[in-house]
């Protein structure tokens, strides 16, 4: 919770800076703040000594020292209070920080992805209508040579120019016409088929870069899932298949789309990390991962990602939320990932998330659970 300036003195003053000083010299304005309310403390007790060595009097010096007992004790208690508010002034501006620097970073990113992807749909749509254009010249040549190979064939029958004839059946037979005229279609139509999944790619790529411009809407998570399965394809095909078990009763969820596609991403890619570190060649080849979508009651929706990895360490239990914590080696991961996580869905969708061991403490299941009744927009 972040301290409120109108009613925190030092907050306050430090507010009153220059905008152009931004959050570093806000920092610094608290802290001499702090230095001061120190200083202070520090002068109330050199009194308090002072004092005792010039009055003779017992009685009056314990009067004195009781009333500056009493303003030290205030001043410190004080004291306490505004640094415990600064500590969570200064966690705020880390994690508005944090938040800033991800959403740039998704915008930027979601900037190059759409213009990739349009970069990639294009030529890839020339090539798709010309491998269509083979197939179906491929079929009035197939019909041509048919008619060709009827006539050779009669031609042979009747005695017919036998030395054409014999140099066309060497012709075929050299040149493997009948293998190929067998292969090219099969050739053709795994063509199309690649040219089909990149055309999935691309739409996929598209449609989650797309931002949500901050408002809420209406979101099939069904169709969520399916885009976000394609677009972490590489991230867990050669170490986990993944199932998906949607309940038919789950309606269309209000969210922002961009914000829930990004925090089912980090899951998934969590979960395929997870696996492959248990993997092992000749016994474990692969994992699995569910995704399951389910209703929560009447006001919520469940959805859940589900690993047969390794599980969670109960002693990091506590900390897989918090910003910048994470088990894997330098250069494999930021912690950022669940933090966002949390932050996306409790805050900004005032919802939950939490994970679940399995009973047999090997795989974790995160729970996104978001309400149905959010205001969109």
């Amino acid at each position: 919770m972040s301290a409120d300036a109108a009613t925190v003195p030092f907050l306050a003053h430090a507010a009153a800076a220059p905008p152009e000083s931004g959050e570093t010299a806000l920092i610094a304005e608290l802290r001499r703040q702090l230095a001061a309310r120190d200083k202070v403390i520090a002068v109330l007790k050199k009194r308090v000594t002072a004092r005792d060595d010039a009055v003779a009097s017992p009685l009056a010096t314990l009067q004195q020292n009781i009333a500056l007992g009493k303003v030290v004790a205030l001043k410190t208690q004080e004291l306490s209070r505004e640094r415990h508010e600064l500590e969570h002034a200064l966690a705020d501006l880390g994690n508005a920080q944090v938040a800033l620097l991800q959403a740039q970073k998704m915008e930027s990113i979601g900037q190059l992805a759409a213009g990739i992807a349009h970069e990639i749909n294009t030529p890839a749509q020339y090539v798709r209508d010309n491998v269509a254009f083979v197939c179906k010249s491929k079929q009035i040549l197939d019909h041509v040579f048919d008619m060709t190979f009827a006539i050779v064939d009669a031609a042979r029958a009747q005695g017919v120019a036998p030395e054409l004839v014999a140099a066309l059946d060497a012709q075929v037979n050299s040149s493997k016409f009948q293998y190929l005229r067998k292969q090219t279609p099969e050739a053709l139509q795994q063509s199309l088929e690649g040219l089909e999944r990149i055309t999935k790619i691309v739409s996929a790529m598209k449609t989650f870069s797309h931002p949500s411009a901050g408002e809420k809407e209406p979101v099939d998570l069904r169709e969520l899932v399916a885009t976000t399965i394609t677009v972490a394809r590489n991230e867990w095909k050669y170490v986990a298949e993944i199932e998906t078990d949607f309940a038919d009763d789950v309606p269309l969820v209000p969210c922002l789309r961009d914000e829930i596609g990004q925090v089912l991403l980090n899951l998934v890619v969590n979960a395929a990390h997870a696996i492959g570190d248990t993997l092992v060649p000749g016994e474990r080849e692969q994992g699995r991962i569910r995704i399951i979508l389910r209703r929560a009651g009447d006001s919520h929706v469940d959805l859940c990602v589900s690993d047969d990895g390794p599980g969670i360490p109960e002693a990091i239990r506590t900390k897989v939320f918090d910003p910048f914590f994470t088990t894997k080696p330098v250069g494999k991961g930021t912690g950022q990932g669940l933090a966002i996580a949390y932050s996306a869905v409790v805050e900004k969708h005032q919802g939950r998330i939490f994970f679940e061991p399995s009973a047999d403490q090997r795989g974790t299941t995160f729970v996104v659970r978001l309400p149905l009744n959010a205001v969109a927009g």
